[in-house]
């Protein structure tokens, strides 16, 4: 519990001290204690942990517009636009705009080569590099961490090092998150208005967007197709396996070095007993 003064209005001369206390304490107490407002309590993070099991994500809203936002509201948009641009929230947008086209058909892989283009694009117009880039001249097994900037887990895994985002800088990655969260959001209105639209008006429309933000726009589709620059990543990542031990390993070794330690202490204490 802390104490703190507040300080009188314009005109006032009294003021007057609050307690305020610890939120693990008053969640802790709002489990244990019997009243009608522990009841409220339980029900009210009942909800919310109802809804964060389901949806994934809990919110309070008005408090957010009433306080325009308040102090997490950058890092709430951040977050969104992260998830925006992760490898199967974007191919689900594509789905959903290609949906939308004149010359949509669910037959065809036209979807995989819609999705492809545009994700080349995005991330050419946000680092200069397109996926399959990214991922072969940034795979490096001398590099910490095989050059990976983000990852789950203490070291990477192999899906880790397949996925281009996971080696940005995070300028890079803040651009591109921006950038999906644009078009997406222009998409959107397109779909909404219900214009009869091609799949390749879409890929347009990109190329508009980022130029008129000034970012370089890609032409063709890269110099590095993906299959080469899974391979790459795949090697780089077994020569990294050799030189790298993982927690377990790490473990395994401190246990067998000690057992060895203790028999060579046992060894001379039997020694010194002859």
């Amino acid at each position: 519990m802390t104490q703190f003064k507040l300080h009188p209005l314009a005109g006032k001369t009294q003021s007057k001290e609050v307690k305020f206390y610890n939120l693990d304490v008053i969640i802790s107490v709002g489990y244990r204690v019997k009243s009608i407002q522990g009841t409220r309590f339980r029900q009210w993070a009942t909800e919310r942990l109802n809804e964060y099991i389901v949806k994934g994500f809990t919110m309070d809203d008005e408090r957010l517009k009433n306080l325009g936002g308040g102090n997490y509201w950058k890092e709430l948009l951040d977050r969104i636009r992260d998830i925006r641009s992760s490898e199967k929230v974007l191919y689900r947008q594509v789905l959903d705009i290609y949906a939308t086209s004149v010359d949509y058909d669910p037959r065809t892989d036209a979807s995989k080569l819609f999705f492809k283009i545009v994700q080349n694009k995005l991330h050419y117009a946000a680092h200069g590099h397109t996926p399959a880039e990214v991922i072969y001249e940034r795979a490096d097994a001398d590099q910490p961490f095989m050059g990976l900037t983000s990852f789950e887990g203490e070291l990477p895994a192999i899906k880790d090092i397949k996925i281009a985002k996971n080696y940005l800088k995070e300028n890079e990655l803040k651009i591109l998150n921006n950038l999906v969260s644009g078009y997406f959001d222009f998409a959107e209105i397109m779909a909404m208005e219900h214009r009869p639209v091609y799949m390749m008006d879409y890929v347009k429309q990109l190329d508009t967007i980022l130029q008129s933000t000034g970012r370089p726009l890609l032409k063709g589709s890269g110099s590095i197709s993906h299959e080469e620059a899974m391979d790459k990543a795949i090697a780089e990542y077994r020569k990294y396996q050799v030189k790298t031990l993982t927690p377990v390993e790490e473990a395994y070794l401190e246990s067998i070095n000690a057992l060895g330690k203790i028999a060579k202490r046992k060894g001379r204490q039997s020694g010194e007993n002859h």
